[in-house]
């Protein structure tokens, strides 16, 4: 099981060339096994880059979202108490952005690695991450 970044869901549906080939080979893999965590914080980031026009999508947003969901074996991960309280307690070094702090959270509460780019992501000791 992996969990994935907003971004990584974004290129895999959109731009998969924009994926490492480590990201590609986990995601096929987590496919085949046990299925790969999509935070729900990330409908609501996709939600805004779309309206913000900063992705562009040719169907409607939910049409797209359930596309996107049939891809791969996603699986929904609601923010727990636990999983906020862990956001709000780690160290800027992780990332500012409320919604990565969560998906970074939910990678260490749930325990499996998170597969991003986001270079303070990767290079943080407490994350073991994909790229």
């Amino acid at each position: 099981m992996i969990i994935v970044d907003t971004h990584v869901i974004i290129w895999d549906a959109l731009k998969p060339e924009l994926l490492s080939k480590k990201a590609k080979k986990s995601i096929a893999q987590a496919n085949e096994e046990s299925g790969i965590i999509f935070c729900e914080i990330s409908l609501w980031e996709i939600a805004m880059l779309v309206q913000k026009r900063r992705i562009s999508i040719e169907a409607p947003y939910q049409d797209s979202i359930k596309l996107v969901l049939s891809s791969n074996k996603y699986q929904f991960q609601g923010i727990t108490p636990e999983i906020a309280e862990l956001s709000s307690l780690l160290s800027e070094e992780i990332n500012k952005d409320p919604a990565d702090r969560i998906i970074a959270a939910t990678s260490l509460v749930m325990g499996v690695p998170l597969v991003t780019a986001d270079s303070n992501l990767n290079q943080s000791d407490r994350l073991r991450t994909i790229w």
